[in-house]
């Protein structure tokens, strides 16, 4: 596929994300830099990878969710619970159209020479769709632990699980790209 040599990102904008990036960076550890058609190429990977380790995922929880209304338990199910049901088959349908997604994109825009654009749409899309995986899993959790513990503690449980899920997927990686930045910035003051 052929691309633009632009590199993905603003200008001025460090898009370093790993490791990988800062070691290809100018100056750093002898290595030649990498190219931006390098770098869009191995992020375009990078993303691929990701979708398939997500996709499948929501796959089988959106596939677990489906059969759930031809259960006999379904029909038991109070109305509180079966507007949780439909949220969830809706987030999971979301959660399911955005991580499949990049896949499209890059089919239509294949030999356009947009791959930066494409690498940067697919990411996006990816952020997207692990905010509505995250939020179908927890909907999910609670229609179980509502008809597994009934009461309040069903509740808690869900919002500590959604608590984890944030401060793994969310917080960290942004406090750790903070971190990165405030190293970069001394790193070119010094």
């Amino acid at each position: 596929m052929t691309m633009t040599e632009q590199p993905v990102g603003t200008a001025g904008e460090d898009t370093a994300c790993c490791a990988h990036d800062r070691e290809h960076a100018p100056g750093h550890g002898g290595e030649p830099p990498e190219s931006a058609r390098e770098r869009v190429n191995r992020r375009w990977n990078e993303i691929l990878q990701e979708t398939r380790v997500t996709q499948t995922g929501v796959q089988i929880l959106f596939g677990f969710l489906l059969s759930v209304a031809f259960t006999p338990l379904f029909r038991e199910l109070e109305t509180f619970d079966r507007v949780v049901y439909v949220i969830t088959v809706v987030l999971g349908a979301s959660a399911t159209g955005s991580l499949i997604a990049p896949v499209s994109i890059h089919r239509f825009l294949s030999g356009q020479r947009m791959k930066d654009e494409v690498v940067e749409a697919a990411g996006r899309l990816m952020v997207c769709g692990m905010v509505l995986l995250a939020l179908t899993i927890g909907c999910t959790l609670l229609l179980i632990l509502r008809v597994v513990i009934p009461g309040v503690l069903a509740e808690i449980l869900v919002g500590a699980v959604m608590l984890w899920f944030g401060l793994c997927w969310y917080v960290l990686p942004l406090r750790l790209r903070r971190r990165a930045a405030r190293r970069g910035a001394a790193a070119r003051r010094s």
